[in-house]
């Protein structure tokens, strides 16, 4: 049964599990945190995983089921700044729980911390505080968070295996589903399952797009045509032009969609929209942004550094 929060807006708020039953995981992996539950005292995690895979709804969701006392940090904001550590970090960590369980400071976006101030600076934080508080990290890019840090922690992935994909979002369609139910939205189921076979595992997005597409009271095949084919359509007949004003607007419109689905989308379609001569300059370019997409401060930058490049080097049909 879905708890629905009425005070709420958003649907990723209103909708959020309040378990560790109630996410959407693989069941080694959901067994594994009620295993700590279990336990009654949680060790410093650094949850790691693409976007909108419910890391952050674990942590919460971890932190009520042991009635521990948490607050939240967001890394690429306040917790970039050392001060926050100095001060609202540090007079949490210090002062003694109201309940059995330890305090826990939630980081979230993690990866986004100052590597050479904030992060070293957590290490002697985790030690300091480690009879009275625990800390969640979670992040996108692990491989943004230094080793002291991963070393202090229990680091675990959030991976689907091909073989629990079908299975993880079936029941990920009926949570959606009856989501829609709740708020009195029709909808076709197929349109559904096609919105999350395309944004699957971001169960976030899905969301917010089924919540975005609701606003007219019913989810059909209309939306579909939305999905961003007609928007690519155009991002590629831009780039052909070597239009870069357009191609820069396009970007700052559709950068939400992420440097994965626009790389992915030229990708899958470059055989149809690209000379074949082209082909091979584009897989390098859409590689190497890919790669710096993990290190950049600005990824809507990063994205239109890699067009940029595209619409030089590469020759369209």
């Amino acid at each position: 049964m879905i708890e629905s929060r009425d005070d709420l807006f958003l649907w990723v708020e209103k909708y959020r599990p309040q378990t560790i039953d109630e996410c959407v995981l693989p069941e080694a992996l959901k067994k594994n945190f009620k295993d700590y539950v279990t336990k009654g005292q949680l060790p410093t995690f650094l949850l790691c995983g693409t976007a909108g895979v419910g890391k952050t709804t674990i942590a919460k969701a971890l932190c009520n089921e042991v009635g521990a006392d948490y607050i939240m940090i967001n890394g690429s904001d306040e917790g970039r700044s050392i001060d926050t550590l100095r001060t609202t970090i540090k007079n949490f960590a210090s002062t003694v729980s109201l309940t059995d369980a330890k305090k826990v400071v939630i980081v979230d976006e993690a990866d986004y911390m100052n590597s050479d101030s904030v992060q070293p600076a957590l290490r002697n934080f985790i030690e300091q505080f480690s009879s009275n508080c625990s800390f969640i990290f979670t992040c996108n890019f692990k491989n943004r968070i230094i080793e002291p840090l991963h070393s202090r922690c229990s680091v675990i992935e959030f991976k689907i295996d091909s073989k629990d994909k079908q299975e993880i979002a079936a029941t990920f369609f009926k949570r959606a589903t009856n989501i829609l139910k709740q708020e009195g939205i029709e909808f076709d189921p197929k349109v559904v399952s096609e919105l999350i076979i395309k944004h699957f595992p971001d169960y976030r997005r899905i969301l917010n797009e089924l919540q975005r597409y609701s606003v007219s009271g019913k989810i059909d095949t209309g939306i579909l045509v939305n999905l961003g084919q007609e928007s690519f359509k155009q991002l590629v007949k831009d780039m052909k032009e070597k239009d870069f004003p357009e191609v820069r607007k396009w970007v700052s419109k559709n950068s939400e969609l992420g440097t994965a689905q626009i790389f992915r989308e030229l990708y899958d379609n470059a055989s149809v929209v690209m000379q074949d001569n082209s082909i091979p300059q584009l897989v390098l370019i859409l590689a190497e942004y890919q790669y710096k997409s993990a290190f950049v401060a600005d990824q809507e930058i990063n994205i239109m550094a890699a067009l940029t490049e595209v619409m030089s080097h590469c020759k369209f049909k």
